[in-house]
């Protein structure tokens, strides 16, 4: 039996490890749904979402050059198939970020500031340079003294 890309498949969990499950689709053809593949909420461990032997539908996605299937339990389940409580989840965590992030019409406009002027600009560099000079001193007084032996 030939297996394309895109068929969905009935099939049945033959094993299970913590990187995905082995589903065999017809007697001596079996494929892996990875871990990613087995749900579209994150999937911790395998064996809560699946147990061996439990019937699922399978997407073959891919062929790999040793003939082995690549499989997909959550390209079956469309958005109608999906778990109510999940999708209501998601809108809530939508709706919360919503409030979170104000929209353009609430953010508030800073007044632009005047430039400053000769006198400002001057008082900052003295300030900048001081803190620079101090740092500079008392990293080369610690550096003398540990020449001096102490």
């Amino acid at each position: 039996m030939d297996f394309e890309v895109g068929a969905i498949l009935a099939g049945k969990v033959t094993g299970i490890t913590k990187f995905g499950a082995f589903v065999t689709i017809a007697p001596g053809k079996s494929g892996l749904v990875h871990i990613s593949e087995i749900a579209n909420a994150y999937v911790s461990d395998v064996s809560a979402h699946l147990a061996e032997g439990q019937d699922v539908n399978v997407k073959v996605i891919g062929i790999d050059s040793f003939g082995r299937l690549n499989l997909s339990i959550k390209a079956t389940i469309t958005a109608t198939n999906a778990a109510p409580a999940l999708q209501v989840r998601t809108q809530e965590r939508i709706r919360a970020h919503h409030d979170r992030v104000p929209q353009k019409s609430q953010q508030r406009t800073a007044e632009p500031a005047s430039p400053p002027t000769f006198e400002d600009k001057l008082k900052r560099f003295m300030q900048d340079s001081d803190n620079k000079i101090s740092g500079i001193k008392q990293y080369s007084d610690k550096k003398n003294a540990r020449r001096r032996g102490r």
